[in-house]
C-alpha cells in the first residue's frame, strides 16, 4: 500500500502558506466578536464568511459527522464545542479552533480569549493567566521545533514551559496537560502523521527536519488533566469542572528554519522571546 512521506517539497510547503493565511484570517474575523451577548453561532458564521471569501472551504465541514466550520469550546469545555444558540456571558473563557482547506492543502489553528468582566477581576485574571501559560507552551514548543531532532523534545519543551509557571491559582497544583488529545501533522490531509505530544514521552518520534509541517496545540487546564465527551458526542470537558484553554498554530520546519503558516508575520512576535527568528519558505 502506497504511503506518503510525512516530509514535504520546498514546493508543497509554499502551497501551505494561503490556507494558513485565510485560517488566521478567519480567527481574526472572530476574535472582536468574542464578547458578551454574543453567539456561540454567530462566531461560527464570521469565520465561514471569511474562508469562502478567500475561495477556500473549511476543512472542519469535510470532517465526518461535523457541521460547522469552527469549535468552540467555553469555560470548563477545552477543545471540540459545537458552535449553538449558547449566549457569551461577561468573564467567559473562550476557545476558538479553526481551519481552512485551499487547492487540496490545509491549515489548522486555534486561540483563546477571555471576555471581559469588570464585576469578577479576579476570575478574568486567572482565566487570562490560564490562556497565557497555554498561548506561552505553544510557542516553547514551536521554539524547540526550530532546532531539536525528534518530536519528542517538542513536547518536553511545551510541559517545561506550563511546569516553569508554577501551580495553577485555582487548584494550588500544576496546571494539566490534556493527554488524550495532542497536536499532529497536518498537509493534504488536516489531521495526518505524526502525533505530537504536549507533554514528555519515553518515545523520541519522528525525526525534525526539513519538509515537517506540524499543528501544535497545547490544551492545559487550571485544575486536573481528566476530561469526559458530553452528550454531544464532541465536547471535551474536565471532569473537576475547571477552565480549560487551547492555542495551536501550524508550523512548517524548511531549509532555512521554521516558518508559522497559521500567523500572518510567520510566528516573529510570538518567537522573540525565545530568541527565534522565523525564516520565509525559500524557493
Amino acid at each position: 500500500m502506497f504511503r506518503r512521506s510525512i516530509y514535504k517539497t520546498p514546493a508543497q510547503l509554499r502551497s501551505m502558506v494561503e490556507p494558513g493565511l485565510i485560517t488566521a484570517a478567519a480567527l481574526d474575523a472572530v476574535r472582536p466578536l468574542i464578547r458578551a451577548g454574543v453567539t456561540t453561532l454567530e462566531l461560527d458564521a464570521a469565520a465561514n464568511r471569511t474562508i469562502l471569501a478567500r475561495g477556500a472551504e473549511s476543512n472542519f465541514q469535510l470532517v465526518r459527522g461535523y457541521h460547522h466550520t469552527i469549535c468552540v469550546s467555553v469555560n470548563e469545555q477545552v477543545v471540540h464545542g459545537i458552535p449553538g444558540e449558547r449566549v457569551l456571558r461577561p468573564g467567559d473563557i473562550v476557545s476558538v479552533d479553526c481551519g481552512a482547506q485551499f487547492q487540496g492543502w490545509n491549515g489548522d489553528s486555534a486561540i483563546t480569549v477571555v471576555v471581559p468582566d469588570p464585576e469578577r477581576a479576579e476570575l478574568v485574571a486567572q482565566r487570562e493567566e490560564l490562556s497565557r501559560v497555554t498561548e506561552g507552551s505553544m510557542w516553547a514548543g514551536i521554539a524547540a521545533m526550530a532546532s531539536v531532532e525528534s518530536i519528542d523534545e517538542i513536547g518536553a519543551a511545551i510541559q517545561e514551559y506550563i511546569e516553569a509557571q508554577g501551580p495553577s491559582a485555582v487548584s494550588g497544583e500544576p496546571y494539566g496537560i490534556l493527554r488524550e488529545y495532542v497536536g499532529h501533522g497536518i498537509g493534504r490531509k488536516m489531521h495526518e502523521a505524526p502525533s505530537v505530544f504536549n507533554y514528555r514521552t519515553p518515545d523520541r518520534g519522528a525525526d525534525v527536519r526539513p519538509g515537517l509541517v506540524l499543528a501544535i496545540e497545547p490544551m492545559v487546564t487550571a485544575g486536573g488533566e481528566a476530561t469526559y465527551i458530553e452528550d454531544d458526542d464532541w465536547t471535551v470537558t474536565t471532569v473537576d469542572g475547571t477552565d480549560g484553554s487551547h492555542w495551536e498554530h501550524s508550523v512548517a520546519r524548511h531549509d532555512g528554519g521554521i516558518w508559522v503558516l497559521t500567523a500572518p508575520d510567520g510566528g516573529k512576535a510570538g518567537l522573540a522571546p525565545f530568541g527565534v527568528e522565523p525564516r520565509e519558505i525559500g524557493k
